[in-house]
């Protein structure tokens, strides 16, 4: 994986009554990593939407955690210098397997609903969101200059899923 990049498995303990998870707790070390918080967002997608590229240069970091349907999450690295530029990282994610993404902000990412039904997401940044000065820079989401290291080609959110090891 991409550095800085985590997927940690969440526990859902169930009972006759229903299901309760703890989904961030600010002493999972390795996957906060000493981040701070400050908003929770709600995002609903329907099937094959694709919400993408974008990154943040201010340093936010993004936590998803998908809570309906299934989602893939990439993050693409083309950041001059960096040891793993030209890299690219999928993740999957879904109701069925609850887990905790975190995604630094500096990577463009973006996910595809993969679902036959929408996809609802909670996910959790590290900075405010400013409408008057956003900290979001954005990309086409079939932008030709995001090549998948597997092909060679312009990414294709299309493609099947391959998991990587983690």
């Amino acid at each position: 994986m991409l550095p800085g990049i985590h997927v940690r498995d969440i526990k859902n303990n169930s009972d006759d009554r229903g299901s309760f998870a703890e989904i961030l707790r600010e002493d999972w070390a390795d996957s906060v990593r000493g981040d701070k918080i400050v908003q929770s967002n709600l995002s609903f997608s329907w099937p094959g939407t694709v919400r993408a590229w974008h990154r943040h240069q201010r340093g936010q970091v993004d936590y998803l955690i998908v809570l309906k349907g299934t989602v893939k999450i990439c993050a693409y690295d083309d950041e001059d210098g960096s040891a793993t530029r030209g890299n690219l990282d999928e993740i999957l994610v879904s109701e069925e397997k609850l887990q905790l993404v975190r995604i630094p902000g500096h990577y463009w990412h973006g996910t595809k609903t993969l679902s036959a039904d929408p996809s609802t997401t909670i996910y959790f940044v590290t900075k405010l969101y400013n409408s008057r000065d956003p900290d979001e820079q954005r990309r086409p989401w079939s932008d030709s200059a995001i090549i998948d290291p597997r092909t060679k080609k312009p990414y294709d959110w299309s493609s099947s899923f391959t998991e990587k090891t983690r």
